[in-house]
């Protein structure tokens, strides 16, 4: 994108900033409101239409000095602009941008206008599954350890080295992909405050020229997504590195155990997370227990039963967890406050969310899930029978791992949006390579119907699951309104079935 390496002395009063694409998810209303209180000139450009925006649009105060351009681009607010803030999703080949470049109008985003300003200590997520939520958690163990004198370890190795500034009882704050904007409270934060954020490959991407360097950097895991957008896994996993690229010795890179990190750029001490304990330094699962196998100063090697406390399903969940604790524990967390964190944390919506029961068929919501890995870690979740609902957006992304495991794990798939014909085929080649009848699987133009039907394909005890595997920009705004919407539609479902029992309950007898 070539955004520019700092504006963190640029003034922004009564200058002209255009904020290109609006989004969905806070990005953009938070730097309009950044730049609104700072002095600034705000032109709004963004392809979708009003009603397209509404959700977005109506977190505007209607007071601000901005110009709403919507449903097109102009050249002239590239042109006759001080300066353009790009959300992560446009193209960095957009014509638009190249008319900024040309007349020399420098770029940025929002996650940068944030970076270059923030002064507290940033704990940074990123990976192709499970960031949202090893995020949350990560958080609330952090806000955890604000509770009570037994929350913060006052040995943590954080404290000891001189990026642990204060006494650690400063605030938490939650930001990044995970659709919450912190850059209008970016003044509020201080040096000694944690910033716990989730990190796209697209803001690492433009995050680059900035040299980030995170206290703390995550990485849940890595397979190819987004190759629609970076053109080649391998750009896909240079934009992924840019959160450890930059590390010093000081600083902590907790990563899976995965072989894919042995050799991914970083100067930090290394700590790793696994279903499997390899003696190394990090948090592994042995039976129904993680170990933490760490320095003293991080604790040392500690058991802690994390199928007591962990209350969310799947074994990507364990590993999200213990992400989340190896991270905190680097943190100088205690394990009191990973227990008290842990065992109150329900997930996140959107993410393998229950959402009905009709009649005796229980209903979940994981529109989250836009990686053909999340949709498998989804069916590996559950052991009774399942009817899918998956498909969605094209992102030019291998799908024959949900085929394989649809063979294996389903009574009937719906097939949804532009991939859903691709992904019939991938399931009837790999049930006749693996010599078995296949589930049964219907194309569907719509959602609504397909909820119908796979409401129809199952019987009491099992699963209907919308995992799409798919981004959702074929028939929707984003994956929370496809996720809203299945869960609307089947505890509709679920109340007319309990009207219709109580009114057949409540006839007198003939």
């Amino acid at each position: 994108m070539l955004m520019r390496s700092s504006l963190t002395d640029f003034e922004f009063r009564n200058r002209t900033v255009t904020v290109m694409g609006l989004g969905g998810f806070g990005g953009g209303v938070g730097a309009v409101r950044f730049l609104v209180e700072a002095g600034a000139n705000v032109i709004v450009t963004d392809l979708r239409s009003e009603t397209e925006l509404l959700f977005s649009l109506e977190k505007l105060d209607s007071s601000w000095p901005v110009t709403l351009r919507l449903g097109r681009h102009d050249d002239e607010d590239f042109r006759k602009t001080d300066l353009v803030v790009v959300s992560p999703a446009v193209p960095k080949e957009s014509p638009f941008l190249a008319v900024a470049r040309d007349n020399g109008v420098p770029l940025t985003s929002e996650m940068n206008l944030f970076w270059e300003r923030n002064r507290g200590r940033v704990l940074a997520v990123t990976g192709s599954n499970g960031k949202s939520t090893t995020t949350a958690l990560t958080h609330a163990i952090l806000c955890a350890c604000r509770s009570g004198p037994s929350g913060l370890d006052d040995s943590g190795p954080l404290r000891n080295r001189s990026i642990r500034k204060g006494s650690g009882s400063g605030a938490c704050w939650l930001g990044g992909n995970i659709g919450i904007s912190l850059l209008p409270e970016v003044q509020q934060i201080q040096p000694e405050d944690w910033v716990v954020l989730e990190l796209s490959s697209f803001q690492l991407e433009d995050l680059a020229p900035l040299q980030p360097r995170p206290e703390i950097a995550v990485v849940t895991n890595f397979s190819p997504n987004h190759l629609d957008r970076h053109g080649s896994i391998e750009s896909y996993r240079m934009a992924k590195q840019n959160l450890l690229r930059w590390q010093s010795a000081e600083q902590f890179a907790v990563l899976n155990a995965q072989s894919e990190f042995e050799c991914w750029p970083t100067a930090a001490t290394r700590l790793r997370f696994g279903p499997v304990d390899d003696h190394r330094l990090g948090v592994f699962g042995e039976g129904s227990e993680v170990v933490t196998r760490l320095p003293i100063d991080l604790g040392g090697e500690q058991r802690l039963p994390l199928d007591k406390w962990l209350h969310i399903p799947g074994p990507h969940n364990w590993q999200n967890a213990q992400a989340a604790i190896a991270a905190t524990l680097a943190a100088g967390a205690s394990v009191a406050a990973i227990e008290q964190a842990v065992s109150s944390f329900r997930g996140l919506p959107h993410r393998l969310e229950f959402a009905a029961n009709v009649d005796g068929r229980r209903c979940f919501n994981d529109s989250k899930s836009t990686t053909p890995e999340a949709t498998v870690l989804a069916l590996q979740s559950f052991d009774e029978p399942i009817v899918l609902l998956a498909g969605g957006y094209d992102k030019q992304i291998d799908l024959s791992a949900i085929a394989s495991a649809a063979v294996s794990r389903c009574r009937a798939v719906a097939l949804l949006g532009q991939t859903g014909p691709q992904l019939g085929q991938l399931i009837e080649a790999a049930a006749l390579g693996a010599n078995v009848v296949g589930p049964n699987c219907r194309c569907f133009e719509s959602l609504e119907p397909a909820v119908a039907w796979s409401l129809q394909e199952s019987v009491p005890g099992d699963i209907v699951l919308l995992s799409p595997g798919c981004a959702s920009y074929d028939w929707f705004q984003n994956y929370i309104e496809r996720g809203e919407q299945f869960s609307s539609m089947v505890r509709r479902s679920e109340e007319s079935l309990s009207r219709s029992g109580a009114s057949a309950q409540s006839k007198p007898a003939n």
